[in-house]
């Protein structure tokens, strides 16, 4: 057997020797030749003459063409060198470039000199564009010689070369890539709670929306409710309409949507946000220190960005839960040219589920009427609600260039109620309808004129529209009420680096906001409208430093607003803002904040039962007298240390608001119609403590605020504030198990203040109508807040680009029956006093499904 395997391999080695002379020359490495060189040596074999120019043909290599005759010779030069050759006569030959030619190149790694397949290879300037094959090759036909290309990747440093350098080779040419390695500079930020939120070095908190983990008591990302999840951010009243921030009222935080101001943030009268999570890119919200870019708002900035690049493929997906069903998605148009959209319907008109019974009870309270005596009073009331929602949201990307991008947004929110009460006994039913919509369209041109300056242009429009009607059972009697906000706005914001430490950043924004207000009663005659319109013209700046390996940050300017409500007043308010951030040992931070700031637009609560007894606030504007310019200042310092997965923060502040009327307070009392104006002072910590693991996060989040109102013209003077919530407590766990994740948390908070009537002759009928005499303001609390939440959510995939995940959760696990709100009214005959409580919502189930692509 040995002996019959070593004859074989003699037999293949020698039949290896013996062959290899008979291997046809082509089959061998050809051998090159100087182009100027060869044609000399044809012109004396052929005896013709070339006639070029040095440029055209000088440097160029050839293969030698296996050819007898010359024009099959001249045939493969013009196919090696793209040259034209052009016969002038049986003698003369003209060679020249040609204006056209074809190329061939594959792209490579520089570093492991794999293929890159799917980099974009285009002509600059042309609208020309293609992408590598699996072996990274590509060829282009018929290209201008003095065309430029753009070889591009993610990942990879944008390689620009020009056509004619190509064209020079006659091989395919091979084009390297160079990995794009940037130096990461340490980043003072801290991730807390769950994946997607992080504190950043300004002390904002940025929502990444697409890592955003699980969080007890949501099974989808709902922006409003998220960040409710947070220190300092509460709803006293569950609702992501009415977000309270450091003890401030909702409409004391600026919202933007794509730097658009919205007047509308919610759906189901605010148990719902109104924004899409799956395009939103990323939430920030400032509670101090906020940039100077950034005016209104003296509470809060909750600042929304959908995604902002264009992407080259297709990507989308839609789901449903027990309230709604929506569909989002960007359909690339052009390699320069996207359209993303959303869209939102509420299932809520034709679809009863155990969450949309929940939300309408809690939603259509006005609710547990009670006598003196604790009792429930029985109206003989039945009630029929129809009631839906959508939003639409649409944004056009185009690139003209890499150093200049054009955006379109638009959003569209709509909240529509038909609502009737019929009397039992005698069938005369009374109906409402409201209509409730913001529609906001906004343009933005970022800029990038050098390397160390940019540039971002944003003009937007916004109207929002509230419509309510009642009709009562004669038909006789009419309500009609109007609130309407149209607001325009221009914004130029520079930014120059002034080296790698310093910067400066400029701007100026332009707002003009008109406000109506309109009231119409049949009986008695009541016609009322009201407008106003206040322009604001507001320049800002701020320089930034950054020290070596930060251990200083430190940024400061201001905006100076010059506010003028036509025909009332004019005034310039000066803002200075500080935000100081000081390594003072390897993991302790501590930070410094400060900030003036001002808002000219509030919310108004006139009646309990305006707009249905459900959306009472109307939008108005500041006239400097009856509803002066509301302004704050704000300090705070706080230390944050984060080791080994551990993070701790804590924070005290102190904030003072002015200008207050209590018209904007809500109250419920004798207060609440005559219009004092005052002002609010809140002293308070934030404490968190964060631990977190491979697979799980546990946070215990504890936050003390005393918050006390000042009024002049009130008896006591100071007194607690509406929203005085002296301790609140979150504690909450997530986990994951390889595709599931969990969440379980409880909120504890004591109960807000009410002001209870007198014990004894508690109703005043020396007034028409009577009134309730009441006990000093504020001078009781509800009892403690308790809930329990938990979600889970399960995904995986379907195929390579299809996942598929359901969700789970549970609102107020142990049907805690938590009252937000009591407040007192006088029967219909003057002769009984009722409490009237808002209760919160009970045990709330919900299922959603999605699938992304």
């Amino acid at each position: 057997m040995l002996r019959t395997l070593r004859s074989c391999i003699i037999g293949l080695f020698l039949g290896i020797v013996f062959l290899n002379p008979l291997i046809p020359a082509n089959a061998q490495n050809k051998s090159t030749v100087n182009l100027k060189a060869y044609l000399n040596t044809l012109e004396e074999k052929y005896a013709v003459k070339f006639s070029f120019i040095d440029e055209a043909v000088g440097g160029i290599t050839i293969e030698e063409p296996n050819s007898n005759t010359l024009n099959a010779i001249l045939q493969a030069i013009a196919l090696q060198t793209q040259l034209e050759i052009k016969k002038l006569d049986n003698r003369y030959y003209a060679l020249s470039k040609s204006a056209f030619v074809s190329l061939c190149g594959k792209v490579l790694d520089n570093f492991a000199e794999n293929t890159v397949s799917g980099a974009t290879v285009e002509l600059i300037n042309l609208n020309r564009a293609i992408i590598t094959d699996l072996d990274g090759s590509f060829r282009l036909e018929k290209v201008p010689r003095d065309a430029s290309l753009k070889i591009r990747y993610l990942g990879y440093i944008t390689k620009y070369i020009s056509v004619n350098e190509l064209a020079a080779n006659s091989d395919c040419t091979t084009i390297l890539l160079a990995q794009n390695y940037e130096r990461l500079e340490e980043v003072v930020v801290y991730e807390f709670l769950t994946s997607g939120i992080i504190k950043q070095e300004d002390a904002s908190i940025t929502l990444n929306t697409a890592e955003l983990g699980v969080l007890p008591g949501l099974i989808e990302p709902d922006i409003l409710q998220s960040v409710q999840a947070l220190p300092g951010i509460k709803s006293i009243d569950e609702t992501v309409s009415d977000i309270n921030v450091r003890g401030g009222t909702n409409d004391q935080n600026l919202t933007l949507w794509n730097g658009i101001k919205m007047y509308q943030s919610g759906h189901f009268f605010g148990l719902i946000s109104a924004f899409n999570p799956y395009l939103t890119d990323k939430v920030t919200v400032y509670k101090n220190g906020t940039p100077t870019q950034y005016g209104d708002g003296v509470s809060s900035v909750i600042s929304m960005e959908t995604k902002n690049d264009i992407g080259g493929e297709f990507f989308g997906g839609a789901g449903f839960n027990f309230i709604s069903g929506d569909i989002y998605g960007q359909i690339p148009v052009k390699d320069n040219l996207a359209f993303q959209f959303s869209a939102r319907r509420s299932t809520t008109d034709f679809l009863n589920t155990p969450a949309y019974d929940s939300f309408t009870d809690r939603a259509f309270q006005d609710t547990e009427v009670k006598n003196q005596q604790n009792q429930e009073i029985d109206e003989g009331l039945s009630r029929d609600e129809k009631f839906f929602f959508y939003d639409f949201t649409g944004k056009l990307l185009y690139d003209i260039n890499e150093d200049h991008k054009l955006r379109l947004s638009f959003i569209a929110i709509d909240n529509d109620l038909d609502f009737s009460e019929t009397d039992i006994i005698t069938n005369e039913t009374s109906r409402s309808f409201l209509d409730q919509t913001n529609i906001s369209t906004g343009l933005q041109l970022q800029s990038q004129w050098r390397s160390n300056f940019s540039s971002n242009l944003n003009v937007y429009f916004s109207k929002y529209n509230l419509d309510a009607q009642s009709f009562f059972p004669n038909q006789v009697q009419r309500l009609n009420q109007k609130n309407i906000v149209e607001e325009r706005a221009l914004k130029l914001d520079t930014n120059f680096k002034i080296s790698e430490t310093a910067s400066w950043h400029n701007g100026y924004q332009y707002i003009e906001t008109g406000i109506t207000n309109k009231v119409f009663n049949t009986q008695p005659p009541f016609d009322i409208e009201e407008k106003g319109v206040i322009r604001i013209h507001a320049p800002y700046t701020q320089f930034s430093y950054k020290s070596f390996e930060d251990n200083f940050i430190a940024s400061g300017g201001f905006r100076m607003n010059y506010m003028e409500n036509l025909g009332t007043f004019s005034k310039i308010l000066i803002e200075p803002r500080i935000n100081l951030n000081l390594r003072i040992a390897k993991n302790l931070r501590a930070q410094l904040l400060g900030e003036f700031k001002s808002q000219s637009t509030n919310q108004v609560i006139d009646l309990e039962q305006n707009f249905l007894g459900i959306e009472k606030r109307r939008w108005t504007l500041s006239d400097d007298n009856e509803l002066p310019i509301t302004k704050s200042k704000q300090g705070s310092i706080g230390l944050n240390h984060a080791k080994n997965s551990l993070y701790i923060g804590l924070e005290g502040f102190y904030k003072q608001v002015d200008g207050i009327s209590t018209r904007t307070q809500g109250f419920q009392n004798e207060n609440q119609f005559n219009g004092e104006i005052g002002s609010y002072e809140i002293k308070g910590f934030e404490f968190l403590i964060n631990k977190k693991g491979n697979n799980y996060s546990t946070w215990l989040s504890y936050t003390f605020n005393k918050n006390d109102y000042t009024y002049d013209s009130i008896v006591p003077m100071t007194f607690p504030n509406n929203l005085d919530v002296r301790h609140t407590m979150t504690f909450a766990s997530t986990y994951t198990i390889k595709r599931l994740k969990m969440s379980f948390g409880i909120n504890y908070r004591t109960g807000k203040p009410f002001t209870e009537p007198q014990a004894t002759n508690a109703i005043d009928n020396s007034f028409f109508p009577a009134r309730i005499t009441y006990q000093e303001p504020n001078s009781n609390r509800l009892p403690d807040y308790f809930r329990a939440d938990a979600s889970a959510v399960y995904q995986w995939e379907i195929n390579r680009r299809t996942k598929a995940k359901i969700g789970v959760s549970l609102l107020n696990i142990t049907n805690k029956k938590n009252i937000l709100n009591r407040y007192y009214r006088i029967s219909e005959d003057n002769s009984a006093i009722e409490k009237v409580e808002n209760n919160s919502l009970g045990i709330t189930p919900n299922i959603s499904f999605r699938v992304s692509f």
